[in-house]
């Protein structure tokens, strides 16, 4: 029962050790040093924040069964909810003491995150009452419809609250009083932070008479109906989660790039978090950083070896063979990395435990 937090006494000394190594940088060495340019910081703050996304991802669709193809779209409200309200706060009337206060920025996220949250819950009362396909295709067009709103300045052209298909920049750096948090290595244990916030939370909630009623919904919802399960509470509830971690990593990744346009949070972003869900271990909460991890380095592989491999190989080779991989994947590991490895680890234990008896 204690394995599941073992992740958090490796997990958080190895990033802590990745973090002072990039401030520091000892005897000139760095994590893109270390590892042949595969791994950078940047790498491993876009893992951190798909690792946010992800947990509650796998507790919408490992643990509770649900299917969603739009969770780009939380992510893009988040960000455009943290964008509009720190770019445009003069415009929208915010008084300068409060919009220009190192306050501002966080109060703005974790309000985003709510607002998000409570409207996914109005949202997802209607939408999963659908099932298998039906609910596929209605997150998917609720993604839609949220990229083709922030697209079209969210129906108001003459405000130009969202900056149409140019996005907005200038989003300013969170700090806390005086100290801002970048350099980039501030802002990757920020980001972790809040991502092994999202672990723990994630693993409270499937430890909990929550997560015992999300996988009674996921193994029938009318038996789980018939032991008097709440089974709309329930998928609502844990849809808004989903949603409203979504949005804080949103915000998050808003404030990390100062930039942010549409066609990031559009439907391939979408399938991408699925992809990565999968590759994790949809039904594992530690699967999550490592199906994020394990896209984001398969990514960068093709597009940076693939070339020296295949001379003259376009985008397209890079596409098919990263289809490949995630096919091989899915044949030899379909319950995700995580699942397939602790089984391993499990089996070789297995085996020298019974190894003396058989002797």
């Amino acid at each position: 029962m204690r394995s599941p937090w073992v992740g958090f006494v490796i997990g958080v000394p190895l990033i802590l050790a990745i973090g002072l190594l990039e401030a520091w940088q000892p005897l000139g060495l760095s994590l893109p040093a270390l590892t042949g340019g595969l791994l950078t910081l940047d790498t491993m703050i876009r893992a951190g924040l798909f690792t946010i996304i992800l947990v509650g991802l796998n507790l919408l669709m490992g643990y509770a069964g649900q299917v969603s193809l739009g969770q780009a779209a939380f992510y893009g409200m988040g960000a455009f909810f943290s964008a509009i309200l720190t770019v445009r706060a003069r415009a929208l009337g915010i008084p300068p003491e409060l919009a220009e206060g190192w306050a501002w920025p966080w109060l703005v996220m974790f309000s985003g995150a709510f607002l998000v949250g409570l409207l996914a819950y109005g949202i997802g009362r209607p939408i999963l009452r659908l099932r298998g396909h039906y609910l596929a295709m209605a997150t998917l067009g609720l993604g839609v419809v949220v990229y083709i709103l922030l697209r079209e300045n969210l129906g108001f052209p003459h405000l130009n609250l969202t900056g149409g298909f140019d996005g907005l920049q200038g989003i300013p750096r969170l700090r806390l009083g005086t100290l801002t948090l970048w350099l980039a290595w501030r802002y990757y244990l920020l980001v972790w932070l809040f991502a092994f916030g999202a672990i723990a939370l994630g693993l409270n909630v499937v430890r909990s008479r929550v997560g015992r009623a999300l996988r009674a919904i996921h193994g029938s919802e009318m038996a789980a109906e018939s032991v008097g399960v709440e089974v709309p509470h329930y998928k609502a509830q844990i849809f808004a989660l989903s949603a409203g971690m979504a949005a804080l990593a949103g915000s998050l990744y808003a404030h990390f790039q100062t930039t942010v346009i549409p066609a990031t949070f559009g439907f391939g972003p979408s399938l991408e978090l699925v992809v990565m869900s999968a590759v994790g271990g949809m039904a594992s909460i530690w699967g999550a950083p490592f199906g994020a991890l394990t896209v984001l380095l398969v990514q960068e592989i093709l597009r940076t070896q693939l070339r020296r491999l295949i001379p003259g190989a376009q985008g397209e080779l890079e596409l098919i063979a990263f289809g490949l991989i995630l096919v091989l994947i899915m044949l030899f590991m379909p319950e995700g990395l995580t699942v397939w490895g602790l089984r391993r680890l499990r089996g070789r234990r297995m085996a020298r435990g019974a190894a003396p008896a058989g002797r």
